[in-house]
């Protein structure tokens, strides 16, 4: 099962020096196969996101996203970017510029139009409970999701521990997708 990496401004700060170092001793520690640079507030964004796909570029097994902004996954060559579900009208030109893509998706029908469009994976949440994000779907619709739709999907929501990834793993999803768990 892939193991899919998102940084938060909370447990990863935005000094570039001990940003560099954290994001270093994460990846050591948790061997991620997918990271995503994530950081709505961050004034020097692009900076930022230019340390991530360097790091990320040292490991050499890490796939490299960036949120939300096509143009500076392409101008920075990360792997990819992660869109958000307001932005299904991007998936094209991302792919159109040779990026892959993740979406994230909260319904059944969300995912069937990410696949529709082309995007690579979906990220599917909140699977468990997480902060500030609705009633959780659950284990039971992440599998009845996974048996109607052929898809990468990330697990995504409130995993913090080793049980969690047990059940996702037992669903046959792709990967999961986590904050807390790799800090």
């Amino acid at each position: 099962m892939e193991k899919y990496l998102i940084t938060s401004r909370e447990f990863y700060t935005d000094t570039p020096a001990i940003f560099r170092n954290i994001v270093h001793e994460q990846f050591t520690q948790h061997e991620p196969t997918y990271a995503l640079y994530r950081d709505k507030s961050n004034p020097n964004y692009d900076v930022q996101a230019a340390h991530f796909v360097e790091v990320c570029n040292q490991f050499g097994t890490i796939k490299s996203f960036i949120h939300r902004d096509v143009k500076l996954a392409k101008s920075l060559e990360a792997t990819g970017v992660h869109l958000t579900s307001t932005q299904f009208d991007e998936i094209q030109k991302a792919k159109e510029l040779g990026l892959e893509v993740i979406i994230s998706t909260h319904t059944h029908n969300e995912v069937l139009k990410a696949k529709e469009l082309g995007a690579d994976a979906v990220t599917y949440s909140p699977i468990f409970a997480s902060p500030g994000k609705g009633e959780p779907k659950g284990i039971d619709d992440l599998k009845e999701l996974l048996q109607k739709h052929e898809v990468k999907v990330f697990a995504l929501g409130g995993i913090v521990e080793e049980e969690q990834i047990k059940a996702i793993e037992e669903t046959k999803a792709y990967g999961f997708a986590s904050i807390r768990y790799f800090y």
